[in-house]
């Protein structure tokens, strides 16, 4: 059973695009996957048209899913409709997301896994982007102890936004796995974002998802 964290370097990067294409990846390999995006704001209620193009659904469909109540519950419990930080978006609602009760609820998901199975997990935002009201994504992850894939963007600044996350991931002896570099809509360049990010960080294991592919090469599972 293996675990991989996707974190982002920002928001709205490509996380869930890239978790979707690992999931394919793993399935067409032969092996068994299990996605989840534990939070997850900006969401129309399950039932809506728009929840077809949600990220919790879109997983789903990647790891071979039916996306229904039951389904969607197993992968995305806290959802809000605000398009919010989570604890924002929580709040507007009246609710509350506490970070004990993410992590537990994630090692018990992690628990479950059948021997072989891999575990997507997918976070909500960027790296140090709040998801309760005293902790961020890096808390989580430091709470979860699993190796972490970045995900980085092709826009003008994603190199910068890119080397300040894997600093900021060494400096806390975070498990760095890889960074993918999906591209931007507005890309500054895909060949060139991983060719600076070599070359600043030599050390990180760098791949490329252009728009467009389905299919995620050059990462493997921890």
């Amino acid at each position: 059973m293996s675990v991989l964290f996707i974190a982002g370097a920002g928001t709205d990067i490509g996380k869930t695009y890239v978790t979707a294409a690992l999931a394919r990846q793993l399935r067409a390999g032969g092996g068994a996957v299990r996605v989840l995006k534990p939070i997850i704001s900006g969401v129309a209620a399950l039932g809506e048209p728009d929840f077809a193009a949600s990220d919790t659904a879109v997983l789903l469909r990647a790891a071979g899913l039916p996306v229904d109540e039951a389904h969607v519950d197993a992968c995305s419990p806290w959802r809000f409709t605000a398009p919010l930080a989570p604890d924002r978006a929580a709040a507007a609602e009246g609710r509350s997301v506490r970070l004990s009760e993410v992590v537990d609820w994630c090692r018990i998901r992690i628990a479950r896994a059948a021997p072989g199975e891999t575990v997507l997990i997918e976070g909500a935002g960027g790296l140090m982007s709040p998801v309760t009201q005293d902790a961020t994504v890096l808390d989580w992850l430091l709470a979860l102890d699993c190796r972490v894939l970045l995900v980085a963007g092709s826009y003008l600044g994603a190199v910068s936004h890119a080397l300040t996350a894997i600093e900021v991931i060494k400096a806390r002896c975070v498990k760095l796995h890889g960074v993918v570099v999906s591209e931007s809509v507005e890309s500054a360049g895909l060949a060139e974002t991983i060719d600076a990010l070599r070359r600043f960080a030599p050390t990180a294991a760098i791949s490329a998802l252009a728009r467009g592919e389905t299919a995620l090469a050059g990462v493997t599972v921890p």
